[in-house]
């Protein structure tokens, strides 16, 4: 029998929560010096003092990933595939020379970030969860265009509510950006620091058109959908077919690759992984959506392409059929209310 955890929640309004930083009293940090990994341990500071030569300063070398904390109906705390997470922030520390965060160090630093602050996990039917944000940074006294020689692994969470505010499932719309991404041998497949802040000008134009984010498409030949600027995409074909962009510059997204096999094995549909050209294919389109850690599954309504809105949806609609049992299935799998015929869930035990 699992044990519970006894500590009482926070007094919060939790429905009321925004997307936004909320402190909570713990975090967990591990040093690497000398080649090697501390034990790592909760600390109580959220504050991080580094050198005013750290390379994670001056040349963006730092990476971090996204995961939630939900609430299960029997009280159980559930993490979502974070071993994708780890090797994600794997793949990421590997690309900018940073040293490898060991799975086992990675799950162990979320694990104990959630379990000292149980009180902030939201309770089950509030719809919020707890946030969570590994982040790996390089550290250390420094100058020139090379690898810090100290790096810190840091665990931080925060009670969150949805990212797109709305009543049931928000729909977003999405203007396309003149601005480029990520470089098709570049880093826009890596959770880095430096592809977002990238972004932010072309997120501030996208909502200067009455966009909720930018879409930013292949920089080659800006013709082929990449991903939003904080979501990958996925696209219900009226053939009946279920595609995601088969870009190499787009983020390994946990939450689409979950939704690609609900698609598959839940909804008997046809997936596919392929370059989509936005212009010749956008008329064929029936369902769009922009999805992550943080939106979930959050409905496309319209497309700002080429001085024109596309849109896919009716006035007042929600979602189409495709996005609502998806959403349905993913988010019953998370919070622990429908069977994990896949072993996606992770128990955080007391």
């Amino acid at each position: 029998m699992t044990q519970q955890f006894t500590t009482p929640k926070k007094d919060l309004n939790w429905a009321e929560l925004g997307f936004q930083y909320r402190p909570t009293e713990f975090r967990f940090r591990a040093l690497h010096r000398n080649g090697q990994w501390s034990d790592g341990e909760l600390i109580t500071d959220n504050m991080i003092s580094v050198h005013e030569g750290a390379p994670a300063l001056h040349y963006a070398q730092q990476c971090f990933e996204g995961l939630k904390a939900q609430t299960a109906p029997d009280g159980r705390v559930l993490l979502f595939r974070p071993e994708l997470n780890a090797e994600r922030m794997r793949q990421a520390a590997e690309r900018l020379l940073m040293p490898q965060v060991p799975e086992a160090l990675f799950i162990r630093g979320v694990e104990e970030a959630v379990r000292a602050n149980y009180a902030w996990i939201p309770p089950h039917g509030s719809g919020a969860a707890l946030y969570i944000r590994p982040m790996l940074i390089g550290v250390g006294e420094n100058l020139g265009l090379k690898t810090a020689k100290e790096f810190e692994f840091r665990v931080f969470v925060s009670p969150v509510g949805p990212y797109y505010k709305s009543a049931g499932l928000a729909v977003i719309s999405l203007a396309v950006s003149d601005l480029d991404r990520a470089a098709p041998a570049g880093t826009g497949n890596y959770k880095i620091g430096a592809n977002y802040a990238g972004g932010l000008l072309a997120t501030r134009l996208a909502q200067e058109l009455g966009a909720n984010e930018a879409l930013f498409l292949d920089a080659r030949e800006r013709r082929y959908i990449d991903e939003a600027g904080s979501a990958n995409i996925v696209v219900a074909m009226r053939d009946g077919s279920f595609v995601t962009p088969g870009s190499n510059a787009v983020l390994p997204s946990v939450t689409r690759r979950s939704i690609m096999t609900l698609a598959e094995q839940e909804l008997g549909m046809k997936i596919e992984q392929r370059a989509i050209d936005l212009r010749k294919e956008i008329d064929q389109f029936e369902e769009v959506a922009a999805c992550g850690t943080a939106a979930v599954i959050s409905p496309v309504g319209k497309i700002y392409i080429d001085g024109q809105w596309h849109s896919f949806y009716g006035e007042g609609e929600q979602a189409g059929p495709v996005m609502q049992k998806l959403y349905n299935l993913l988010v019953g799998i998370q919070r622990g209310e429908l069977e994990d015929k896949f072993g996606w869930t992770h128990e955080v035990k007391a």
